[in-house]
């Protein structure tokens, strides 16, 4: 029997790759992912904080609404006090549902990627015209509203259909986070050329963590700064990515926010020089310019 096998990348042991650096000889890149969604009200689906009841369901949808209104500005002084970067993850609907908050990070030069139109929905799916349609829709939004095509995308709900990186590398794109699969950027095959993988963390996401495995902020800071310390360990022998993967309906509450201020200032003071603080997108165009040769793709 033959395992069925994606296709998009072949079997690489990371301790067995070509070594290369960061910019500046670092070798530890590390960036937030912002997650900045909308969700529609009375349908589609939505992450809860408990167990819904019938549509509407208010309680989880005004959850999630206060990251909107209220977390995700404590999170925009948090970011600005420690003169952190981070990679904005846009629904392309936020624009009209929630006025300046993506407005809020392009005013910081903050990187702004496709993260679909909204987190109510699932590219995967759609057929492939459908998701192709969603693609440029969302695409065509973010161009319009910040004068250039996001570089970047992260599907909503991480979902991808079979055919996502061909119709993302078809769009565009030059990277992906979808696949969290690796610490370092791989390529992927399309049926047109290649796209770029860039680590997305599954672990490091408050989502699984919060939502799904029941932590609270205190724990899922501890999880960043344990992280945080072995990679830096680790970095010396290899390059690596780091990735932090936040919610404002989450992280933004007041009862979080303080451990991840902890969490971040660890990172910062004791990574110092050795850490690159950086986005996703430059972590794409770094490792796009290192000029290595991509692992034999399948």
């Amino acid at each position: 029997m033959k395992l069925p096998h994606h296709g998009r990348y072949a079997f690489s042991a990371i301790s067995m790759r070509p070594d290369f650096s960061w910019p500046d000889g670092k070798r530890l890149a590390f960036y937030i992912g912002l997650n900045l969604e909308c969700f529609a009200f009375g349908q589609g689906l939505g992450a809860q904080l408990a167990p819904g009841g019938p549509e509407p369901d208010v309680l989880n949808y005004a959850w999630r609404d206060y990251g909107n209104r209220v977390g995700v500005w404590r999170m925009l002084e948090l970011f600005d006090r420690l003169a952190l970067p981070c990679t904005a993850l846009v629904n392309s609907e936020m624009y009209d549902h929630a006025p300046g908050v993506v407005e809020a990070f392009r005013a910081r030069g903050d990187e702004i990627a496709g993260h679909g139109r909204t987190n109510s929905e699932r590219q995967g799916d759609l057929d492939e015209a459908q998701e192709r349609t969603l693609i440029e829709e969302a695409t065509a939004q973010i161009a319009a509203r910040e004068g250039k095509t996001p570089k970047g995308w992260l599907g909503p709900w991480i979902s991808q259909s079979r055919v996502t990186p061909d119709l993302l590398h078809e769009a565009g794109y030059d990277y992906l986070l979808d696949w969290c699969h690796d610490d370092q950027p791989v390529w992927m095959k399309t049926r047109k050329g290649r796209i770029l993988s860039v680590p997305y963390p599954q672990e490091l996401n408050d989502i699984p963590q919060i939502v799904g495995r029941k932590r609270e902020g205190s724990e899922f800071a501890d999880m960043i700064v344990d992280a945080f310390d072995t990679m830096l360990e680790e970095s010396r022998l290899r390059p690596l990515v780091m990735g932090l993967a936040l919610h404002p309906y989450l992280m933004g509450y007041p009862h979080r926010i303080g451990h991840l201020e902890r969490a971040l200032r660890h990172v910062l003071d004791k990574g110092g020089e050795r850490v690159w603080v950086t986005t996703a997108g430059g972590i794409s165009e770094a490792f796009r310019g290192l000029g290595l040769s991509p692992v034999q793709t399948c």
